[in-house]
């Protein structure tokens, strides 16, 4: 349930803090004081749209939490979803805080203070809440609404997302065809393409290629630079009159001379001469070499200028680098190859789109059979609470007639209403009545309610448009449905506020020429006021509501 909600600076609410009770809480309050707000905040924490025009003026950001506390039967589904978001959940302490930060610039959505997207919001938050708002009863007349509401009740949302899952796929499907179809080359581009295919192909160039011959040109081509100065440094090191071998000989021979004065005065530098003799040596050895790796062959040489010829002008054509040559040959390959196979793939494209049909249609067959077998439950049950909320003789069926299948299946719904005897059953978009919808709607909430898991029900001004004997039954129903589930409610009725289990007032008062709303948990003499002014006001309305008060607590 709903245990705690705290307002900060959201419209006429500059602080407010709620502690609802399990059971059926109302809310009242003059119109304009702020009960809508505090329905608003609610929304607010289930994800819903931001409007920053709810900053209250002067301040920079308005700030809303809620603490629940996940029923038993939620906290696998609860849990799940937070583990695939990163968020620790325990279900033996199952208490969970949804809070949302609307500033000039942001938004922040927190849950149990870790970050979270506004998406993640409204799918923890349509787990614990359903929000009943008091326009939402003009979409009950929409067909396609009344089908959904069937589905909540049948349990068909699994087969209802199947259905839409292969849809999208088929919607996919078709884009990909179009994209197909609109990017499939003329004859006049495939015969430039296959020039280009053949040129490319007749070089057939290997990736590297060109950095690689022309390192092996360059070197070919200063070939007799290379063998001269290889000759010219191999005299220098050790084959030359006074190289550097020779005056390396005579360092040796001169330390050899100290030597034999005192062995200690060059202790180790016959070594070092020694060494640096070899590493000579070495390097004479390895320069004399670089001749013996360059290649005079005049043939070859041109065979490596040709080869490069080649591969430049395929770079002008088509490059400027190797890299993108070998793009423009995969991608012309590719058209040429969709050009030559388009009838394969369109056959490909009509058998997987036949499979998904397939898979379609027998997914909304499925789905078709289950709203079916549910439907007449589901008529029977609404129809049990609308006689206990003041419509004895009222008539309600559901008529389904076929439809393509698609995203929501194969069935169009219309729920056919009659509140008295005697009259015609009529579509609901035909009712002329706000207060019938409303108590239909009430109906349509309670049977629900008890379908689904859902611990939280709000109603907002579900009582409007009806009295009299009609608004004790409401207040008794939602009293009823209180038992099994948390209930708020915004009523404008002193029969259903005397119901409720936990009353709150909201009152709007100025100070200081600004104007404040605040919300007030009644006791029972505080009841007895807020009721009497909801009848009218004075000794008269205080006896009458005394008088409510009395029977509520006798039924």
């Amino acid at each position: 349930m709903l245990s705690y909600i705290k307002i900060t600076n959201f419209a006429l609410i500059e602080s407010a803090e709620l502690e609802f009770g399990p059971g059926f809480n109302v809310v009242t309050g003059e119109s304009g004081a702020g009960k809508s707000i505090l329905m608003g905040a609610v929304e607010l924490l289930l994800g819903g749209r931001v409007d920053r025009s709810v900053i209250r003026t002067g301040a920079d950001r308005c700030t809303v939490t809620g603490c629940f506390e996940v029923p038993e039967r939620l906290t696998d589904t609860v849990g799940k979803l937070l583990s695939e978001a990163g968020i620790a959940f325990d279900p033996t302490m199952p208490e969970l805080q949804l809070r949302r930060v609307i500033g000039t610039g942001s938004v922040r959505n927190f849950i149990n203070d870790t970050p979270v997207s506004a998406r993640l919001l409204g799918q923890i938050g349509a787990q614990l809440i359903d929000l009943h708002g008091a326009n939402e009863q003009l979409s009950l007349t929409v067909p396609a609404r009344q089908l959904e509401l069937l589905d909540r009740y049948a349990g068909a949302e699994e087969l209802r997302c199947r259905c839409a899952e292969i849809a999208a796929a088929i919607a996919a499907l078709d884009a990909e065809r179009a994209e197909f179809d609109r990017t499939l080359p003329d004859p006049g581009e495939v015969s430039r393409l296959e020039l280009i295919l053949e040129e490319i192909d007749q070089v057939n160039p290997a990736p590297g290629e060109d950095e690689e011959l022309q390192g092996k040109f360059k070197l070919a081509s200063n070939a007799r630079q290379v063998i001269e100065t290889a000759a010219a440094l191999t005299q220098l090191l050790t084959e030359g009159e006074n190289s550097l071998s020779d005056q390396l000989g005579l360092v040796y021979r001169r330390l050899l001379e100290l030597s034999r004065i005192d062995e200690t005065l060059i202790a180790g530098l016959l070594n070092d001469c020694d060494a640096l003799q070899e590493s000579v040596h070495a390097l004479s050895n390895g320069v004399s070499a670089l001749g013996e790796r360059v290649d005079l062959d005049a043939e070859a040489l041109a065979a490596i200028e040709a080869r490069l010829g080649d591969l430049f002008t395929l770079k002008r054509r088509y490059g400027p680098s190797l890299e993108q040559v070998f793009d423009l040959r995969a991608e012309a390959a590719e058209r040429v190859d969709r050009y030559r196979n388009t009838q394969a793939r369109r056959n490909e494209f009509d058998a997987r789109r036949k499979e998904l049909e397939k898979q379609l249609t027998e997914a909304a067959e499925k789905l078709s059979h289950l709203r079916q077998s549910k439907a007449k439950h589901f008529v029977d049950e609404v129809r049990g609470k609308l006689t206990a909320i003041g419509f004895a003789r009222s008539r309600l069926e559901a008529e389904f007639s076929a439809v393509a299948p698609g995203p929501n299946g194969m069935d169009r719904l219309e729920l056919l209403f009659s509140a008295n005897a005697g009259e015609a059953l009529q579509p609901l978009r035909k009712i002329a009545s706000s207060g019938e919808l409303s108590r239909l709607m009430l109906a349509l909430k309670t049977v629900l309610a008890d379908a689904d898991s859902i611990p939280v029900v709000v109603f907002d001004e579900i009582d409007v448009n009806i009295g009299g004997e009609t608004a004790n039954r409401v207040g008794d129903e939602l009293r009823s449905l209180g038992r099994h589930r948390q209930i708020l409610c915004i009523s404008h009725l002193a029969q259903v506020a005397a119901r409720a289990d936990c009353h709150y007032a909201v009152e709007k008062h100025t100070e200081s020429g600004r104007t404040y709303s605040e919300s007030i948990r009644l006791d029972a003499t505080g009841r007895e006021r807020e009721i009497a002014r909801m009848l009218g006001g004075g000794d008269s309305a205080l006896r009458h509501a005394r008088d409510i008060l009395a029977r509520a607590a006798g039924n």
